[in-house]
């Protein structure tokens, strides 16, 4: 089966020829979920929280990959949490699986799904090509992400606590950041993708 190219490619097509077969989109989505693993286990110190880079790869997944293959991509890397494998932020720390799944971060885990949708759904749109329009398309996305983030995390400890102040407003520093770096480094990756 080939996956073939939109009226806007991703940049996984476009750097393929427009066209991707099965075995190289398997590669991508173990290549992708290897990736998000080594970005969850790398803390930065930030304030007032450590920042991981995992919400910029996941952003970038939807991206590159576009919206199946990224929504595919988190799903090999939540599958691969669910077994057991410590890929999460705090595994195995804070437990493994199904539990460190069903906990707090669990609708974070969720969202990360839909985000990577939204973001690859835009950048077959031709979103990832500017700044503004990256900027845009990766907001959508992260809003997306902390929309299920805060309503599992309501459900789970009740909506009378100051849920902003636990699951959203710690990381929206270290949120525009990524969100900025994410839309400057698009357009440049777009520049170094050969004409056709």
């Amino acid at each position: 089966m080939i996956i073939q190219a939109t009226a806007y490619p991703t940049l996984s097509l476009a750097l393929g020829s427009g066209k991707r077969s099965l075995p190289q989109s398997l590669f991508l989505a173990a290549a992708g979920s290897l990736l998000l693993w080594a970005s969850a286990k790398i803390q930065i110190p930030f304030y007032p929280v450590p920042m991981t880079m995992q919400t910029f790869v996941v952003l970038f997944l939807g991206f590159a990959l576009g919206p199946r293959l990224g929504a595919a991509t988190l799903l090999l890397y939540l599958a691969e949490g669910l077994a057991g494998l410590p890929v999460f932020a705090g595994t195995p720390e804070k437990g493994l699986g199904l539990a460190y799944m069903a906990g707090p971060t669990g609708g974070y885990l969720a969202g990360f799904v839909a985000a990577a949708y939204v973001t690859g759904w835009c950048a077959e749109r031709g979103f990832d090509r500017h700044f503004a329009t990256a900027a845009l398309a990766a907001f959508a996305g992260l809003a997306v992400l902390y929309l299920l983030g805060l309503g599992w995390l309501g459900t789970l400890v009740g909506w009378g606590k100051p849920l902003l102040d636990f699951g959203l407003l710690p990381f929206l520093p270290a949120e525009a950041l990524k969100l900025a770096l994410l839309a400057a480094v698009l357009p440049l990756a777009w520049k170094g993708v050969p004409k056709s």
